[in-house]
């Protein structure tokens, strides 16, 4: 086994109340998928899926067939997205759900705490919308509500499909930075699942290598600052990091100065074109030598493309081809290779983000190819 490896998993794509009231009737993420328009030239947009077409996820054919096409790239298991806004208020868990009660698929996964609000700020404001809205905000109201969140999620920890590091269900946290109570939380969850005849809880912390970027901080202090940066949340608590290095590549394949002039744009709201990267120069500079560690998962980044959700604001890698990726996984495999198998983890963003075109499903353009450079690169010796 080369590594393991677990795609992040989005659910947003069927109805629920909250994106109706906000967005309109039927929304979805296909909405402004199946609208964004090219901003340059030979700029892929709108990227439209191939065999599952605009797919709803409350049917059990589309989540067998997306397993399908996870078990020929190689992948794992599936990390679920999953929303706890506190005392019991969840969305999108419908997906999650059926599969955990009816237990089908048999294939592995994981959950992942997607711990931030929501608001508009997410998708493209409607004229109806000029400001800034929060309509689900997160909330952490202390440990009555850590253990009614733990019993939520206890079926899944028992299940046998869920995925594990060291006999413990591995739970990965999106944004533990804005967590101050974070260290009480996982101990109360760790106590609860020995409690429950596990053997704890694997935490994992996803963060991005560089922090915050500001023009206050050097260079050479952000990227000398990673190590530190990842301790400290090992020393909060958590087990491992899944590091997030999109911010690090685009500031080494553009230069420091000039990822700093769009930060501070976007910071003011003064972008007035999209940000864009080559691929090739991104995959260049994705991986760190703080991957090699053993409580670090790397992350596999196959594309990545916001103008569904920015506009002509976007973020866009141009240039992506399977090829590419497969040379990515390759140098992904090289960072983890010499790990203990167990802990060769390496985190996909992602299945299915098509609102941040940071996706493994077939398209009209590619197909199969980024699913096959990925079983290649895996199964090459």
């Amino acid at each position: 086994m080369k590594a393991r490896v677990i795609a992040y998993y989005l659910p947003q794509y069927y109805p629920i109340r909250e994106n109706d009231q906000m967005w309109g009737k039927g929304f979805t993420e296909w909405t402004n998928v199946a609208k964004a328009k090219p901003l340059f030239p030979g700029h892929y947009q709108p990227q439209i899926p191939a065999d599952l077409g605009f797919y709803d996820l409350r049917l059990k054919e589309v989540r067998n067939e997306q397993v399908k096409l996870a078990k020929k790239a190689g992948i794992e298991g599936f990390c679920y997205w999953h929303y706890w806004f506190g005392n019991g208020k969840r969305i999108l868990e419908r997906p999650f759900e059926e599969v955990l009660q009816s237990g089908s698929p048999d294939f592995p996964f994981c959950l992942g705490w997607a711990n931030h609000s929501w608001s508009n700020k997410t998708w493209k404001k409607t004229k109806a919308f000029q400001k800034d809205i929060v309509f689900v905000k997160q909330e952490y109201l202390g440990n009555e509500d850590y253990i009614q969140h733990f019993y939520s999620v206890l079926p899944a920890f028992m299940d046998k499909r869920y995925i594990t590091v060291e006999n413990k269900p591995l739970f990965l946290i999106y944004a533990p930075g804005d967590f101050s109570d974070v260290s009480n939380f996982m101990k109360i969850w760790d106590a609860l699942a020995k409690q429950n005849g596990l053997k704890g809880i694997h935490f994992v912390a996803r963060l991005t290598s560089v922090g915050t970027m500001n023009p206050k901080i050097s260079k050479k202090e952000l990227l000398n600052g990673i190590s530190k940066r990842y301790d400290h949340y090992i020393d909060k608590g958590f087990d491992a990091i899944a590091s997030s290095t999109l911010k690090q590549a685009e500031l080494l394949s553009k230069g420091y100065y000039r990822k700093m002039f769009y930060l501070f744009l976007e910071k003011y709201n003064l972008k007035l074109s999209n940000e864009r990267y080559n691929y090739k120069h991104i995959i260049k500079n994705l991986y760190t030598p703080e991957d090699r560690r053993i409580d670090v998962y790397p992350q596999l980044v196959p594309r990545w493309d916001k103008t569904p959700r920015q506009g002509k604001n976007a973020e866009v890698f141009c240039n992506s081809t399977p090829e590419l990726f497969k040379k990515s996984v390759e140098l992904a495999l090289n960072m983890v290779i010499e790990k203990p198998k167990e802990k060769r983890i390496l985190f996909l963003f992602a299945w299915n983000e098509w609102g941040e075109g940071a996706y493994m499903e077939p398209d009209i353009k590619f197909g199969h190819g980024y699913i096959n450079a990925l079983r290649e690169a895996l199964n090459e010796s």
